[in-house]
């Protein structure tokens, strides 16, 4: 029986991504800004569609489908009625949105199919360049496959449960806004998704979190994770003030949003005057320096959320009598709230789409299109109960799922940039790297398939010893290039994850924030309010298990500082030529992309400059 191919794709919005999947089985997936190098990237994922076809070994022709994550039509709706319901306020952007979607979105079918059909006069282009039977490879007319479309909370929650470990499931999903929808919630049943409520735009607990986010200086769309870090600094003092003016929250989490303090809906900005008269000042410029004030806003609207999120899944555990949560949407990336939901809801048991944000839709796309019209469903994985946590035996193979990279790559790149490097065997780097990281080096750690979503999880990651005081400010400051105060993420071997971290499940994709408890000092990974936000590492991670467990037989720590593998403003590093810039632009000591090793002081000084004109060239 021929495979079923289906593609799923996000874009145009921000975040866009491509996602193939055969027979229900995921293959590829990656964002487009990973190779376009702009951080967000919205434009057509055209670099991650033909990654997502050489991986799957076939042609844009023989897809059965392509699946695009929301409804372009009925989001240009709410904007509509949004924009009316405003009038004449908001006009300036309405103007501004109209050529836009004049002009590419509100048209998106014919859009699709054009900037496929270039994919596929490209891909033949290309063809030809390199076999004479390439003919034969292409029929003479570009055929596009057939183009569906699906609601953007269900594509959240698609992601969500069929990817996870239950083949029954509780389903929440948290956003801004999709078409209309801004939370949802869902029964995830073998292979069926059951809609149980939704919540609608204006109301949103993601553009409540992110008109914080604008105030406290820092971008929407992209600051909110700085936020959640800022939280353990300051005081909850505007708890009860968020309450009394901004939001009325009912018993079952259900919410409103007074919306005279709000100014998204149809102006330039997320808050109105009356906002910021409400909180004694302007909104902080972009960048501008944090006082407490900053600190105490993000402490408070960080309680405010976890409080109502726990409004909303107590309800919904009552109201369903399930024991397991899924969740998904851009709100379900704060790990703080994930980790009070694990702790302190009804609920048993939590998975979390590791590519939570709209990337992560383009895969719920494809899985949904798949469960509902293929003919032989795949069935989800099933718990396995391991001592007394869930072990995380989900379908996401880690999040591996982008490109990787051959020695012979890795060393045409070291000669592009004519560096020097040593070959080491696979034997060798995980005991010779665990030495370095002991040595308190900074290591860039590049290994097998990219990571898909928006952490890093020790494959394209920068690691280094979280006994160390100084490292947290070194990797902060002369390698991330950012705000000294967000915190790293520790890396800790599953099995010994228990005795270190308050984390009572396998916390595979860093997405649960728990309390340092560890037998020995790990400055360099503990936050200012003892938290750290765990990622536990299993034996099926080939790469990066191996190097924790040499350092763990080195140090008696078993665990690791792990951030992601770029320098502020760009997204993670994707090709060995990517790595090999950040390391020399950066004060990193040492860089292994997979068994090639690279040492700083065997750089030349012209290949170092490069790097740097290249990498800040934007500051």
């Amino acid at each position: 029986m021929t495979k079923q191919y289906i593609l799923g794709l996000s874009a145009l919005y921000h975040d866009s991504a491509a996602v193939i999947i055969a027979d229900g089985h995921i293959l590829a997936a990656a964002q487009e800004e990973r190779f376009t190098r702009i951080k967000h990237d919205p434009s057509f994922p055209t670099q991650a569609i033909e990654y997502c076809l050489d991986t799957a070994q076939i042609e844009l022709e023989q897809l059965t489908a392509i699946v695009f994550y929301d409804k372009p039509l009925l989001k240009f709706e709410r904007l509509l009625e949004t924009y009316l319901a405003n009038a004449p306020y908001g006009f300036g952007s309405f103007v501004r949105a109209m050529p836009i979607w004049l002009k590419e979105k509100l048209y998106f079918k014919q859009l699709l199919r054009r900037e496929c059909r270039a994919i596929v006069h490209a891909r033949r282009a290309k063809a030809e360049e390199t076999s004479i039977n390439a003919q034969i490879l292409f029929d003479k007319t570009p055929h596009v496959p057939q183009l569906a479309f699906s609601e953007h909370h269900l594509s959240h929650a698609a992601s969500a449960f069929y990817p996870s470990p239950f083949s029954h499931s509780a389903v929440l999903c948290l956003d801004g806004v999709g078409e209309w929808a801004t939370s949802s919630a869902w029964m995830g049943e073998d292979d069926r998704l059951t809609p149980i409520w939704e919540l609608h735009f204006p109301h949103s607990l993601g553009l409540l979190y992110s008109a914080f986010t604008y105030y406290c200086g820092f971008k929407v769309n992209a600051g909110e994770y700085k936020l959640m870090g800022l939280a353990p600094y300051g005081k909850p003092i505007y708890v009860a003030h968020i309450y009394r003016h901004l939001i009325d929250v009912k018993a079952d989490g259900s919410f409103a949003l007074n919306m005279q303090y709000f100014d998204y809906p149809a102006g330039n900005v997320m808050v109105t005057d009356a906002f910021c008269h409400l909180f004694d000042g302007p909104a902080l410029p972009h960048d501008g320096v944090i006082t407490q004030k900053q600190k105490d806003l993000a402490a408070s609207i960080q309680v405010v959320i976890e409080e109502i999120v726990l409004k909303i899944t107590n309800h919904l555990q009552a109201s369903t009598g399930c024991e397991n949560l899924c969740l998904a949407g851009g709100v379900a990336l704060n790990c703080v709230a994930n980790g009070r939901i694990l702790r302190d809801s009804a609920f048993t048991a939590i998975w979390i789409q590791p590519a939570a944000g709209d990337a992560g839709g383009a895969l719920g796309a494809a899985l949904e299109y798949h469960h509902r019209f293929a003919s032989k469903p795949v069935t989800v994985a099933h718990q396995l109960l391991l001592s007394d946590c869930v072990a995380q035996s989900d379908s996401m193979q880690h999040a591996y799922l982008g490109p990787e990279y051959s020695e012979q790559q890795i060393i045409q790149a070291c000669t592009d940039w004519g560096v020097s490097y040593q070959v080491l065997s696979i034997k060798d780097v995980f005991a010779y790297t665990a030495e370095l990281i002991a040595d308190e080096q900074v290591i860039g750690w590049f290994q097998g398939r990219m990571e898909f979503g928006p952490r890093s999880l020790g494959n394209r990651s920068i690691i280094g010893d979280p006994r160390s005081a100084t490292m947290q400010s070194v990797m902060n400051l002369k390698i991330k290039q950012r705000e000294s105060f967000r915190p790293f993420a520790p890396a800790v071997i599953q099995e010994h994850a228990s005795a270190w971290f308050d984390v009572s499940q396998p916390s595979p994709y860093m997405l649960l924030v728990g309390d340092v408890i560890g037998p020995q000092p790990i400055p360099a990974v503990t936050h200012v309010d003892n938290s750290a936000r765990v990622q536990t590492v299993s034996s099926e991670q080939t790469r990066f298990y191996p190097l924790i467990e040499a350092f763990y037989a080195l140090t008696g720590v078993p665990l690791v500082i792990n951030t992601s593998f770029n320098v502020r403003g760009e997204p993670p590093v994707c090709s060995p030529s990517d790595a090999i810039r950040c390391f020399l632009a950066t004060d990193m000591d040492y860089v292994v992309i997979d068994n090639v090793l690279l040492a700083k002081q065997q750089m030349p000084a012209h290949a170092i400059a490069q790097a740097k004109e290249v990498t800040f060239a934007k500051d």
